[in-house]
C-alpha cells in the first residue's frame, strides 16, 4: 500500500514538474537536485518512512508555484528589479494554493508555502521564526541556497564550493536553523559537489 501511495505522489509530482518544466527548463534540474540533497539531509537527522517521503516531494515541489509567475519575470537575463522580485516572492503562496486542491498534498503544501522563511524571522511570505518554520521547510531552505549557488544562472557564473559553504556557515543562525547547519558533515559535502560535475 505504501508503495503504491509512493509512485501515486511521484506520478503527481512528475506532472506538475513538466508543466512548469514547459515554462522553465531550469526548474526540473533545480527541482531534482534540490530533492536529492534535502532526503539525505533528511536522513541524516534521523527522517524516515512517511515523514522523509513527505519532505522529499515537498522539495520536489517546493518552485511549483512558479507557474503563476509571468514568463518575462520568470525567464529574465538579468538581476531583477524590485517590484519583479516582490512578484516572485508570491511563488510559495501561489504553490501552496495550487498544492492545497488535494487534501493529500496539504501537509506537503504548508512545507512549500514556508521554503522562503528565515530563522531570524525575516524571511517570507509570513515572517516565521525559529522552530515555528516546519522543518522540511528549513531543510529544503538550506538546499535550495546551495543548489542556487552551485548553478549557472545568465546573470552569474556558479560559486566555488568553498564559497557555498561559507556562504551557508555565515548565515547559520540567521537565514537557516544552525542546527541543521551543522549536520551537514563532509560526506555529504562531497557527495553535493559531484552532483554538479
Amino acid at each position: 500500500m505504501f508503495r503504491k501511495t509512493h509512485e501515486f505522489y511521484h506520478d503527481i509530482v512528475e506532472c506538475l514538474i513538466a508543466a512548469l518544466e514547459a515554462r522553465d527548463v531550469y526548474t526540473k534540474w533545480h527541482s531534482t537536485r534540490v530533492a536529492d540533497m534535502t532526503e539525505d539531509l533528511a536522513r541524516k537527522i534521523g527522517l524516515r518512512g512517511k515523514e522523509l517521503e513527505k519532505v522529499h516531494i515537498a522539495a520536489h515541489l517546493h518552485d511549483i508555484g512558479k507557474i503563476g509567475i509571468s514568463d518575462q519575470i520568470l525567464n529574465k537575463k538579468g538581476k531583477l528589479l524590485p517590484h519583479e522580485f516582490e512578484i516572485i516572492k508570491t511563488h510559495p503562496v501561489i504553490g501552496y494554493n495550487i498544492l492545497t486542491r488535494s487534501s493529500r498534498l496539504k501537509e506537503i503544501a504548508r512545507i512549500v508555502l514556508y521554503h522562503h522563511e528565515r530563522w531570524d524571522g525575516k524571511g517570507y511570505p509570513e515572517g516565521l521564526k525559529g522552530l515555528t518554520i516546519p522543518l522540511g521547510a528549513r531543510i529544503i531552505a538550506i538546499c535550495d541556497s546551495i543548489d542556487a549557488m552551485a548553478s549557472k544562472r545568465p546573470y552569474r557564473s556558479p560559486l566555488d564550493w568553498g564559497e557555498i559553504r561559507e556562504e551557508i556557515f555565515f548565515n547559520k543562525g540567521t537565514q537557516f536553523d544552525p542546527v541543521l547547519v551543522e549536520e551537514i558533515d563532509e560526506i555529504l559535502w562531497d557527495k553535493w559537489r559531484k552532483m554538479y560535475k
